[in-house]
């Protein structure tokens, strides 16, 4: 443990503008959602402050029982998991409902860093051990199922491998499988997810269906204006047209309560929090420290746009939340502790620099 906290200002400054604009919507939503996510955040900054104090450097020598014990608890969820809409991704532990896909990310991106490392080649033997290291993951969650999550842990791993020089031919390579077999792939696929696909290409075949979600999301986006109705005043999130309002679908709250000036805002604060980590990732030195900030990067920017592109109709819907914003502890947590590993790596960096310039 280090004994001094270093605080990031420019890494948690967007943190707090995306919490403080994410609690007064969920306030004006619903009152029992401000409570939990505020007590979710109070466990969350203490994770943070936990895992800004933890020697990162140490935790990466334990890569394997973090992804043992990772698998283990995703086949739990399998089989004892509360079943909400026909998808089994939440446990209750003590009254506290978790979702393991949620709250394993960061320690999965820091096992991920840690076997990079110790390839440590760039060669197509170390790009298929990393592969074979995450299609388990992917497998597992994929058939609870929540194939968003199962696509963000692919994606960014895949974005970690890309930037941190893996051939883009070998990707090809890996995909050219799952493109051969995409009819057998698209028959297990759940009738929902089928017909989210075929709703992103036809938008409205049955806008009290299917299309329902998109087309309210949208409605939503586009009657907010440039100020926005005000808050607790929208009527397609304060009536309950939009589904998922307080999750999936915050940022369509947002905009249509704070208009494009809101929507600007919070885009602004996410964007200035990724492109803090991306400096980081420019600065660090080690191999590790390189692969963690990017996997990070990866989780971090995926959810961000798939989120607000679905909510604005570019994308097909998928059950991926805005991070920092849409209500959920589990994705509240999972966010501190990645900020909190992050910190401990720009920490380490800067005590490194500090060393070496005496």
């Amino acid at each position: 443990m280090k004994s001094k906290l270093q605080i990031d200002l420019r890494l948690l400054a967007p943190v707090a503008i995306l919490i403080a604009i994410s609690l007064v919507t969920l306030l004006s939503v619903n009152v029992a959602y401000f409570k939990s996510q505020l007590t979710a955040l109070v466990v969350g900054i203490i994770a943070f402050l936990f895992f800004s104090k933890t020697n990162i450097e140490f935790m990466k020598q334990l890569k394997l029982p973090i992804y043992i014990i990772s698998l283990v608890l995703l086949g739990i969820v399998l089989f004892i998991g509360i079943e909400t809409r026909g998808a089994s991704r939440w446990i209750d532990i003590l009254g506290v409902r978790l979702q393991f896909s949620e709250i394993l990310k960061p320690f999965l991106a820091l096992a991920f860093a840690a076997l990079i490392e110790e390839e440590r080649n760039i060669n197509f033997k170390s790009f298929l051990k990393t592969v074979i290291y995450i299609i388990p993951v992917v497998i597992l969650i994929a058939i609870q199922p929540d194939l968003g999550s199962g696509l963000l842990y692919a994606g960014a791993g895949a974005f970690a491998l890309f930037v941190l020089g893996f051939p883009l031919l070998w990707f090809g390579a890996v995909l050219l499988p799952f493109i051969l077999t995409s009819p057998l792939i698209w028959s297990i696929l759940h009738g929902y997810q089928r017909q989210r696909i075929l709703t992103f290409i036809n938008a409205n075949p049955d806008p009290l269906g299917s299309s329902y979600n998109g087309i309210q999301a949208i409605i939503a986006v586009g009657s907010g204006g440039f100020m926005g109705k005000g808050i607790s005043e929208g009527t397609q999130s304060v009536l309950r047209f939009l589904p998922e309002r307080h999750t999936d679908f915050i940022f369509a709250t947002i905009a249509e309560g704070l208009g494009f000036v809101g929507s600007s805002i919070v885009i602004l604060a996410f964007m200035l929090l990724a492109y803090r980590v991306y400096v980081l990732f420019r600065e660090s030195d080690g191999l590790f420290s390189k692969a963690f900030l990017a996997v990070s990067f990866g989780f971090l920017i995926i959810q961000g746009f798939v989120n607000i592109a679905m909510n604005m109709g570019i994308l097909p819907i998928v059950g991926i939340t805005f991070p920092f914003v849409s209500f959920g502890g589990s994705s509240l947590l999972s966010n501190f502790i990645f900020l909190g590993m992050i910190s401990s790596i720009a920490g380490n960096s800067r005590n490194k620099d500090v060393l070496e310039i005496r």
